[in-house]
This record gives C-alpha cells, sequence and structure tokens, in this order.
C-alpha cells in the first residue's frame, strides 16, 4: 500500500526548509546545532521564553531572526503578533544584537510574510522567498553601526527610514508636475508603499521624472540597485541616453560619471551596475539561468500585438540565487500600462523592491496593480495648458470601400491577383464566382490598391488647403498601417501618388531593409530611421505598423494618419502622443523651414478610429468655426463646454506665436491675465475632478460620498460661468485678441487663378539698397560689441581664444538671439548686407547659409577680422593647410582615406564638430559608417577625428 501523505504542517515544513537552503540558509536540527558551516543556519524548532519558534536565524554566532511556519492555506496575517512575542522573548545566554529580533517571517511555503524590524512603523510585506544571509548582514551591520553612533552609519538602517530623514527636492529644471510627482512618490515611500504609479502625459517628462527620482533614491535612500524595465529594445536605448544626459542638481556632472549604468546586451547583471536597463523578456531569460538571450525578440512588444518572446500566459518564476529578489532596490517600469505586465507582473513580483509604474495611458489593470497608488497625474489637457504639449484637431476622410468592402462581379477574362504573404509574388487567377468582401478583410486577406490610392491622393489635394493651410513644403507625417505587407503597399504608392523619393518616404517597421547582400544596411535600421525622421529634414513622411507607435519621441511630427484601425483606448492614445511634443521654433523651422511655430498637430482618421476607441475629443472640436464667432458666442451668454474648450484650444495657439509686441499688446489691456494664465484658467474649470470637488464644497459632501447629478449640475455651471468670465467681461481684451490674431495670421486664396501679364527687368525702378544695408551692419557690429559679455558666443569669439573653442549650442543660442524681435536677423540677411557695403571685402560661396557662417560675421563686426570670408572657405584653407603639414612630415592618404577626410571637414563646416559616434550616423553611415573608416585609420582614428576638429573649427 502507499505510503499515508504526511500532514499538512510537514508538507508546509519541508517547502520551507526548500525555500531557506535556496535561497543560501543551511538548515538544522536543533539536535545536529552547528553554527558554523554556512552564512547563515536556520535551526528548526528552537526554545524561546515565549515558546517553541520553527525556525531561528543565525548569523554566525548571533540570532537576528525567527520563521513561524503554518499548513499551506492558512492566513498569516493572525501569526504576526506570535511572531513577535517569540523576536521579543529569546532565551538568556544566546548572543542577539537587537531584540526585538528584527527579521521577522511568517510563512506556509507557499506563501511568505516578512516583517522588517528595523524600519519606522514595521509593516509585514509579501515576499517571494526569504533574504539570503549576507543581506540580512548587511542591514544589521548598518543598523548596529548607527547605534553605536559610527561615522560610516547610515542616516537609517532601510530605504523607507532613510527617505524620512532626506534632504529637500531641489527643484531646479524641473516643471512643477515633475516637481509634484517626486514629492508624491517619496509621500509614498515613506508611508511604506511598495507600488506606485506616475501617470504623466506624453510629452510631460517621465523618464526625467523617474531618473530624478532615482537619483534621490540612490543619494539620499540609500539604494544600491535600481532596475529600468522597458518591453522594447529601443526604449532601453531611448532610456539610456536620457540617463547619459541627465545633469545632476547638486553639482551638474552627469549622472553616468557618479553611477555605472548599462543596458544590457547579455545575460549577466553585473552587481557593481548602479542602474540596470534591459527589458522584461530578457530578466525572464536571465531568471530562468539561460546563458544568452536572442536580441531580436527584445525589438516587439505584446501590446501592440507582435513578439515572438511574449507569453499568451503567465510564465513561471523560480529562485535564481544569481539574482536573489532583494537584487534590486527600485524597479522603475516603463510604460507599465502594456498588457506584458498583466502576464508577466510575476517576474515583477519576484523582486522584494519598490516598484514605480511610468504611464501616459494608464488602463484599470495598470491601477489594480499599483493598488491604486496614483502619486501624479497629469492629463494632456494639463500638459497643453503648461505648454509641454500641443493640442490637436482631426480631419476625418472615408471611402466607400473603406466602409463597406466591396464585391468584384466574375466574368470572361476577369479575375484577381493572389500574393504569398511570405515572399510577396503574385500570380493572376480567374474569378469563378462573385467576391465579395468587408471592410474588416481590407489589407489584411483582401488588398484593394484604389483605396489605399484614393485616401493618399486625397491628403495629397488637400494637405496645403485644408489641412496644413498655405504650407508648401509637406510636414512631417507618420502613416499607421495593419500589417508590414499592408505599410509596403502604403508605401508604394504614396511614393508614386506624392512624386517622393526612396529618402522622402520610408517605411518603418521591425523587418529593416536589407542591401544587395542580404544584410541590414546602417542606414536602413530601424532605429537610425527613427533618428533621421526625428532630427533631419529628410524623411519627411514615415509608415509604420507599431515600431513608432509608442514611447519614441518624434519632435517635428506634425500629422498622424490612421490606416488601421484601433480598439484599445490605451493604444491610440499612445500612437497619437507620438506627434503632442513641443519644439523650439529654431529646432522646428531647420527641419520644417516653412512650419513657424509647432502650435498643434492634426489627426487624419480614415477609418474611424475616433468614434470606436470613444477617445477625448480635442480642445477645438470644429475648426471651421471663426476665431470672432467664438470670442461673440462667449460675450452673449454661451457656455457649452465645446465652445469654451474650443476657445481655449485657439487662445493656446495665438500664445504660442506671440511676438514680445504682441505680448506687451495685450499686457497693456486692463485687468486682462497673461494669455497662458487665461488658458489654463478655462482648461481648469473645464476638468470633470474640479467638478466633483466643487460640488463636494457648495453642498458639504462627506470626503467618501458621492456627490447627486444635480449637484454636479450646479457645479459645473458655476465653473463654465468662471471659466468664460475674464473674456466675458473684458470687451478691450476680445479687442485686442482679434488684432492679434489678424496679425498672426495671413489669408490664403486657393480659388482664384492667375495669368503672367509681365515679364521682365524693370531698370528705372531699381532701389538703392545701400542705406538698408548700411544700418543694418551698424546696427549688427553695435549689437555684437553691447553684448559680447553676455553672450558666451561673442564672448568666445572676441577674445579668439583658440583652445576655447566655440560650441555648437553657444552657436545656436547666438542664432536664437539675433533672431528675436524686434531684430529678426538672419545670416543670410546679414551677409547679403555686408555684401552690398563691403563687397571688396567679403568672399564665400556659402553667403551665410550655413549656421557657422555667424562665426565669421560675428568676428568682423567685432573687428577680429577685416576679412569678410565664409567658415567653409576658411574651413577649405585650414584643411588643405593641414593637409601640407601631414605631407611634410611624411604621412600620406590613400584616395578613400581622402575622401573620408574631405566628409568629415564637411560635416564640421555643418555641424562646428565631428565626435567619434557621429560617424555611425547620416552622412556617413551611408559610406560604411564607424566600422569602415575604423579599418582605413585604424587606431589613429581618434587621434585624427580630435585633430581636424581643432584645425578646421578653429
Amino acid at each position: 500500500m502507499p505510503e499515508p501523505a504526511p500532514p499538512p504542517e510537514a508538507q508546509a515544513r519541508r517547502r520551507i526548509d526548500g525555500l531557506l537552503a535556496a535561497s543560501g540558509w543551511t538548515v538544522q536540527d536543533r539536535s545536529n546545532l552547528h553554527l558554523s558551516p554556512g552564512a547563515g543556519v536556520a535551526v528548526r524548532e528552537l526554545p524561546t521564553a515565549g515558546g517553541e519558534a520553527d525556525y531561528g536565524l543565525f548569523l554566525g554566532q548571533e540570532l537576528v531572526g525567527v520563521v513561524e511556519a503554518k499548513k499551506v492555506g492558512a492566513t498569516l496575517g493572525g501569526v504576526e503578533a506570535q511572531t513577535l512575542a517569540y523576536a521579543s522573548e529569546t532565551l538568556a545566554g544566546l548572543q542577539v544584537p537587537i531584540q526585538p529580533l528584527p527579521f521577522r517571517y511568517e510563512s506556509t511555503g507557499v506563501e511568505t510574510f516578512f516583517t522588517n524590524g528595523l524600519d519606522p512603523d514595521a509593516t509585514a510585506r509579501r515576499v517571494f522567498s526569504f533574504h539570503r544571509p549576507e543581506t540580512l548582514g548587511e542591514w544589521l551591520r548598518a543598523e548596529v553601526l548607527r547605534r553605536a553612533g559610527k561615522a560610516e552609519a547610515p542616516a537609517a538602517p532601510t530605504l523607507k527610514g532613510r527617505m524620512r530623514l532626506a534632504q529637500e527636492l531641489n527643484r531646479a529644471g524641473m516643471w512643477p508636475a515633475q516637481i509634484l510627482a517626486v514629492q508624491n512618490l517619496e509621500a509614498s515611500i515613506r508611508e511604506g508603499r511598495l507600488r506606485a504609479l506616475i501617470q504623466m502625459a506624453t510629452g510631460g517628462g517621465k523618464t526625467f521624472t523617474a531618473i530624478t527620482a532615482g537619483y534621490r533614491l540612490i543619494t539620499q535612500g540609500g539604494a544600491l540597485r535600481v532596475l529600468f524595465l522597458v518591453d522594447r529594445a529601443n526604449l532601453g536605448r531611448q532610456a539610456l541616453a536620457e540617463f547619459q544626459a541627465y545633469s545632476t542638481p547638486d553639482d551638474g556632472r552627469k549622472f553616468t560619471e557618479l553611477y555605472n549604468v548599462v543596458n544590457l546586451q547579455s545575460n549577466r547583471i553585473d552587481p557593481v551596475n548602479k542602474v540596470v536597463i534591459t527589458t522584461i523578456q530578457r530578466l525572464y531569460s536571465i531568471l530562468k539561468g539561460e546563458p544568452g538571450f536572442d536580441a531580436a525578440l527584445e525589438e516587439e512588444s505584446a501590446f501592440d500585438g507582435h513578439g515572438a518572446a511574449l507569453a499568451i500566459s503567465p510564465q513561471p518564476v523560480v529562485y535564481n540565487p544569481q539574482i536573489p529578489p532583494e537584487f534590486f532596490d527600485v524597479i522603475v517600469v516603463d510604460e507599465c500600462h502594456r498588457s506584458i505586465y498583466s502576464l508577466w507582473s510575476q517576474v515583477l513580483d519576484y523582486f522584494d523592491a519598490t516598484i514605480i509604474g511610468l504611464s501616459a495611458t494608464p488602463g484599470g489593470h495598470t491601477y489594480a496593480y499599483f493598488h491604486q497608488n496614483v502619486v501624479s497625474e497629469y492629463r494632456h489637457e494639463e500638459a497643453v495648458r503648461d505648454k509641454v504639449n500641443v493640442p490637436f484637431w482631426v480631419y476625418q476622410i472615408r471611402t466607400q470601400v473603406g466602409d463597406e468592402g466591396a464585391t468584384v462581379e466574375a466574368g470572361p477574362g476577369l479575375g484577381v491577383y493572389k500574393r504569398n504573404r511570405l515572399t510577396r509574388e503574385e500570380r493572376w487567377e480567374a474569378l469563378e464566382d462573385d467576391l465579395t468582401y468587408s471592410e474588416t478583410a481590407l489589407d489584411r486577406s483582401v488588398v484593394a490598391p484604389d483605396q489605399i490610392r484614393t485616401v493618399l491622393r486625397t491628403i495629397r489635394q488637400k494637405l496645403f488647403t485644408e489641412i496644413f493651410p498655405g504650407r508648401t513644403e509637406i510636414p512631417k507625417l507618420l502613416f499607421f498601417a495593419k500589417s508590414d505587407s499592408h505599410a509596403e503597399d502604403i508605401l508604394r504608392i504614396l511614393r508614386q501618388e506624392w512624386s517622393l523619393s526612396n529618402e522622402q518616404a520610408v517605411k518603418i517597421t521591425y523587418k529593416a531593409e536589407l542591401d544587395g547582400e542580404g544584410k541590414v544596411a546602417p542606414s536602413r535600421r530601424p532605429e537610425q530611421l527613427i533618428k533621421e525622421f526625428a532630427n533631419r529634414y529628410n524623411p519627411r513622411v514615415a509608415v509604420t505598423v507599431d515600431m513608432i507607435a509608442t514611447g519614441t519621441d518624434i519632435k517635428p511630427l506634425e500629422g498622424v494618419v490612421f490606416l488601421r484601425m484601433v480598439r484599445s483606448k490605451a493604444l491610440f492614445e499612445q500612437m497619437k502622443g507620438r506627434a503632442v511634443r513641443v519644439m523650439a521654433d529654431a529646432d522646428f523651422q531647420a527641419i520644417s523651414p516653412d512650419g513657424g511655430s509647432k502650435t498643434q498637430f492634426v489627426l487624419i482618421d480614415c477609418v474611424g478610429v475616433m468614434e470606436v476607441v470613444k477617445a477625448d475629443p480635442p480642445l477645438d472640436r470644429d475648426p471651421s468655426v471663426p476665431f470672432e464667432k467664438l470670442l461673440e458666442l462667449v460675450r452673449m451668454g454661451n457656455r457649452e463646454e465645446e465652445v469654451l474648450s474650443a476657445l481655449a484650444g485657439r487662445l493656446d495657439r495665438i500664445d504660442r506665436r506671440l511676438t514680445a509686441d504682441q505680448r506687451g499688446q495685450l499686457a497693456a489691456v486692463p485687468g486682462a491675465p497673461p494669455l497662458r494664465e487665461l488658458v489654463g484658467h478655462v482648461l481648469d474649470r473645464l476638468d470633470p475632478d474640479r467638478e466633483v470637488q466643487r460640488a463636494r464644497e457648495l453642498f458639504a459632501v462627506p470626503a467618501m460620498g458621492v456627490p447627486n447629478e444635480e449637484q454636479r449640475q450646479e457645479a459645473r455651471r458655476q465653473l463654465l460661468d468662471e471659466a468664460a468670465q475674464p473674456i466675458a467681461s473684458n470687451p478691450r481684451l476680445c479687442e485686442a485678441l482679434l488684432s492679434v490674431r489678424q496679425a498672426q495670421e495671413i489669408t490664403v486664396d486657393v480659388l482664384t487663378a492667375d495669368k503672367v501679364t509681365f515679364a521682365g527687368p524693370r531698370p528705372d525702378l531699381n532701389l538703392d539698397y545701400g542705406n538698408a544695408a548700411e544700418e543694418l551692419t551698424s546696427a549688427f557690429a553695435t549689437y555684437c560689441r553691447e553684448n559680447r559679455d553676455q553672450l558666451d558666443a561673442l564672448s568666445v569669439l572676441y577674445a579668439k581664444p583658440y583652445r576655447q573653442r566655440i560650441t555648437r549650442a553657444k552657436l545656436m543660442e547666438l542664432a536664437q538671439a539675433i533672431q528675436r524681435p524686434p531684430r529678426q536677423w538672419t545670416s543670410e540677411a546679414l551677409w547679403m548686407a555686408y555684401e552690398q557695403v563691403e563687397a571688396n571685402r567679403v568672399k564665400g560661396a556659402s553667403k551665410g547659409k550655413h549656421l557657422t557662417d555667424l562665426i565669421s560675421l560675428a568676428r568682423h563686426a567685432l573687428g577680429v577680422e577685416e576679412q569678410l570670408v565664409s567658415f567653409q572657405d576658411q574651413a577649405a584653407e585650414r584643411f588643405a593647410g593641414w593637409l601640407a603639414q601631414q605631407a611634410n612630415r611624411g604621412r600620406s592618404f590613400s584616395e578613400e582615406q581622402l575622401r573620408w577626410l574631405e566628409l568629415i571637414r564637411d560635416q564640421i563646416v555643418v555641424d562646428l564638430e565631428v565626435r567619434l559616434e557621429d560617424l555611425d550616423e547620416p552622412p556617413f553611415a551611408q559610406q560604411g559608417g564607424l566600422g569602415k573608416v575604423y579599418a582605413l585609420f585604424g587606431e589613429e582614428l581618434g587621434s585624427i577625428v580630435a585633430e581636424l576638429n581643432e584645425v578646421v573649427a578653429a
């Protein structure tokens, strides 16, 4: 007969023995007690003055903790008093460094709770397993040193205790929403909450906020390691770049100068790293003990419906002694709204750490995982109010086939093409029966090229008249496709219909384009294409499926085009959010010269996605209503939310375009608040949360009570009336707003056709620009002299310190300064003026077109250089001199090396500096990138690039 099953208590003891052993404890019976075999010894059935503890935990000769075991299924909350009694009444004669014993566990072998008595207001928390002896030893040692008053002791033994003693937050360089998020997060940690959610609108600086919080938890809280968790490799690379760029508020040094930060490329985590960035896919592989992981599986996310590495059911996790649960003190979960964290939450639960979630669009499961502990809520409307985001409006295009599908009738000689999904090879097939397909089959099982062509042709026809009136260059647009095959069809038709080159229109998906040898060319890698799309003039248009649907910054983006349906509101908001980011005018105009300022973006809905996902509507829901009409409606008593929201959206656009003179014009109106405050005033009173708060105040609703509909309606009425009051009660402000609005815009007549009536020179009407040119050059020279001590660029250029070269940032600062009203000078205009006034002293083919020509202009205006010679010509002369010096030293270059040197020279002319990492970006990437140039120059490459930077940009 089979042996009877052991009693439940014995089964629990076996499981607990296994957990203790896996965590590094040597488990012994009291009869075989021997405290020296390991770092920690767990002694069964340890007698105490309060009774017999199931396990006593010894570090060396010292008793530091107890474990109370219960059968599987037992609830453990009521056992804590018993555990504390054992910890408080140890037997006399035992070595007990701290009493009550600080480390107390209750466990069934399936469920384990831990109380760290070193914590202030110590609270039991669920843990995956027991902590390792070494970990408890470190915690204990910190408290013993602190009680002994040792100088090297921390202020408190635990992160929670240390954060209660933390210095006040240094707010320098932070936005109000970021300050509030960090302060509330720290308050949450001081209260002992282990999970906290930061909800912050896209563009609000979630990663910056998380890095600031992480820096504080390291420097003030003594956190040993921080895990920054993503679910896609490109987000990891983006996070690493933000850590590298982060300047610490204490002394301005970079985060990565102070601490090791690594974006994992292997399955080994070095304990010396302070911050570890990795995907949850790789982390799970590490916990499983796998020696390696396919990096390709980190490029896609389950949230977007992709990713071979992602599971459809929760993944099992077992104890890993190399990465014990206490390995990380803090875990930051980026984009924590993703469904991946529902499937993989047990990977997070493995760690005994403070978990901080970041999301712009949290869902129900997100709030549940973080126990409803939302420490920051910063919505898109608030970000618009604070000029962190730009608002949007919707342009809709619908087609018959797109809405209803179609029927292809069978007949003699009629047929369709069949495409192989893998090879895209097509073959013609005759139709025996009519083919009927629904709109849902489009671009999945059926491709109707004319449907795509009709949509793209309509967008092109309306682009400069209705969507972006007055523009002449295609704004940066992002098309969302259903699949890689659909994206391919869109790209091919887009290039045809819009007459775009390969460089102007690109596809950015996981399937990178291959070169002639079947390899991924550096210039066609998805991350490289994303970088170019975000930072360079070309490409103008990108087609994607999910690669840049979430988490990727594309600041100059002005339009998102939905050619695919999205039913998840969270995913839709993420996709829409790619275009919300603000951008400095000078940077925006460098990429979209005719764009002026980025004041809004457009969502082009070709599939009805706005109706399906029930998305939050734009502030300005009907852009066709004139601004004057909106003002009139409000002044005549209209208090509809849609009207006030549209008015706030229009005021926001006006504010983003204000010149200094226009701002002064508005400020001169009696009783008029600054326009940004007015926008915030209206938006704040449209906030549903404010409505509930006002109803509570008006009707004395208890804190836990819910206002009824009648009470909310009265609160809403008051708030809407308050929102309208600054406009409705100030007619002079309305007049000033209309005047400013008219000055900011011009009328674009797209209906009237024109014809040539005369073409030819009029010598009799040639104007003399001499006086204007002299006035401009004189004013520029005066400006340079008067500001040479205020602007770093002018100070450097005047002092002419060749060893302290001017930086691109300082030069950009000067360019922006001279472009501000009332001057509005440009390098080209200044160069033209000097050519008219001092023709015999001006030379150079670039004629002020390069940013670096401003160096020549400023040095000439300051009297440092008598001749005005373009920076390009000076660079060419210095480069030729450098080559001659090399030849005199017996150093020669091959033709290919010389081509690379000239390429570096030309890029220095444009950017003022070339770094080694730049050699993997255009225009160098197209020539083979860093690998190629390193093969040509070897170890000398670094010194050569440094020499050229110093010589060419001297």
